[in-house]
């Protein structure tokens, strides 16, 4: 397939499609669908204070779209034909500067965010993006892949995905413990009867729809062999959620008191199908051998990290801030040994914005025309996102100590005039801040570093793109299966090339035998 041939296959005549305004999005989340918190269904996403002002904060970016401001930049017309407008990043790239603006756009969509919100409704156009350069992959689902191009990015559909068999027991393949893993349980003349589980189906609860495919040992039998969408109220879809951030944060504080995980908890699930109904229009790939490739043939490996490596930056762009506003107010910027360590927290977001900048501007050429954002940064960065934010949170605790914890209870304390005056006094910041406005600022960093909030980030950067020793071995892979890792060492060889026992072998060395004061040579 050329990509005239493809493009022309995705074009759509003119229509009304638009994205949805965040009002309207948050109107498609009350569809009935199955979420389960705190012993109960939930009745409704959007209202349930376990959800509702993540749900708000997603809501947001769905509005900034339709802003006059974001034309150009979040906004930009389709390729389809529809008349229409989408985020950038779902449109497939085919030069440097389609990667930069959707780099760009990632990020505007993130600084609404603080960073903090991983799967925004971009996440899953790192998949989306893909599906007219590489259609033939998708071989009897070809024309499905085409339409799902083309309706994600007119819509702007929400996205998540769970790719993850439950960790029961990971080593053994998919096949060997049948019934955990997702599983064809029979085919219909409508669609695949699919029964079995996903992990972690981060912030499911809030999109339209999940993207299942298969990530782990290879499999065997074509009944696990399964990629495909599946909406979130489908009949026998089940979400099954960790502890709400979120809902504890309203609990036992305020805005004042949790300002990130009252509004930007991504609720983890655990996403069980009992029996569900997978229409063969949403079906990408039904075939052992086509599942086992999919992250390294699909291109969505090169694309999610270059989101998630943007994402990162964003993130840290706002600690850095929190980090060097925090010792302003406690008096110790001008320790050399504090500075140093506010230096090397730069120094990280320095080298995430410079790896978003290399992926997009040193791209690699992919199929009909398409363009990649970089590989090889891409893998260095999932690599160094796991070292490079632990360290970060550590620098935080270590240069603020005591500071993150040296806090009054709640907001409400303020407004008690038996304490209020201890508060102000005890409570006050270096060089005449009010104390008020210290914890306002420590309240913000314990939130992002030492609450649940916190700790889950962490993990979630740590294991973002898989486990330590995986994503160290792909990248090894890579580079041999792509012929990178052959210069590299073509390199080592031509250095060798230079000398021998008998001496150098370039004749503009001195071999040094008129200096030798031993035998040998």
């Amino acid at each position: 397939m050329t990509m005239t041939e493809g493009a022309a296959e995705t074009v759509a005549a003119p229509n009304d499609v638009r994205p949805m305004t965040g009002q309207e999005y948050l109107d498609s989340l009350r569809d009935g669908r199955e979420v389960y918190a705190y012993g109960e269904r939930v009745a409704d996403v959007t209202t349930h204070p376990a959800f509702r002002n993540s749900a708000r904060s997603i809501a947001q970016l769905y509005d900034a779209l339709h802003a006059p401001e974001a034309q150009g930049s979040l906004s930009v017309p389709t390729d389809t034909g529809n008349g229409g407008f989408t985020h950038p990043f779902f449109k497939t790239p085919y030069s440097v500067d389609d990667l930069v603006q959707s780099r760009d756009a990632i990020a505007g969509w993130q600084r609404m965010v603080y960073g903090w919100m991983g799967r925004t409704p971009d996440y899953q156009a790192a998949y989306f993006g893909t599906l007219v350069a590489n259609a033939d992959y998708y071989g009897p689902f070809k024309d499905n892949a085409l339409r799902w191009y083309r309706d994600a990015q007119e819509r702007v559909l929400y996205f998540n995905h769970a790719l993850v068999h439950p960790p029961i027991d990971r080593s053994k393949p998919a096949d060997e413990i049948a019934d955990v893993c997702v599983h064809v349980e029979r085919e219909t003349d409508s669609g695949l009867i699919v029964s079995g589980a996903k992990v972690v189906a981060t912030g499911s609860a809030l999109t339209n729809a999940n993207f299942v495919a298969h990530y782990g040992l290879p499999v065997k039998d074509k009944k696990f062999g399964l990629v495909f969408t599946v909406p979130m109220d489908a009949p026998g879809l089940k979400l099954i959620s960790r502890t709400s951030y979120e809902m504890a944060a309203g609990a036992l504080g305020s805005p004042f008191d949790y300002p990130l995980s009252s509004r930007l908890d991504e609720n983890d699930a655990i996403m069980v199908m009992d029996n569900v109904l997978v229409p063969w229009e949403n079906v990408f790939v039904y075939d052992a051998d086509a599942a086992n490739g999919f992250m390294n043939v699909s291109g969505f490996a090169e694309r999610f990290t270059f989101h998630g490596c943007t994402r990162l930056a964003v993130k840290l762009d706002f600690i850095a801030g929190c980090a060097m506003k925090a010792v302003e107010l406690t008096g110790t910027s001008g320790f050399r040994g504090v500075q140093a360590q506010i230096g090397e927290i730069l120094s990280w977001r320095d080298l995430f914005w410079g790896m978003s900048d290399a992926m997009a501007k040193s791209p690699d050429t992919w199929l009909n025309g398409m363009v990649q954002p970089n590989v090889n940064y891409g893998f260095a960065y999932r690599i160094f996102m796991g070292m490079g934010y632990p360290r970060v949170k550590e620098i935080l605790q270590q240069t603020l100590g005591s500071g993150l914890i040296y806090l009054n209870s709640h907001a409400s304390d303020w407004r008690n005039p038996d304490v209020r005056p201890y508060l102000d006094r005890y409570l006050r910041g270096s060089d005449g801040v009010e104390a008020v406005d210290r914890v306002k600022l420590m309240k913000l960093l314990w939130d992002a570093v030492g609450t649940e909030f916190g700790g889950r980030h962490e993990l979630y950067e740590r294991n973002y793109s898989g486990d330590n020793e995986s994503i160290r071995v792909q990248t090894l892979m890579m580079y041999q299966a792509t012929g990178r890792a052959d210069p590299l060492k073509a390199f080592a060889d031509r250095c060798m090339s230079e000398y021998d026992l008998d001496g150098w072998t370039r004749p503009d060395l001195f071999d040094g035998s008129d200096l030798r004061l031993t035998g040998g040579l």
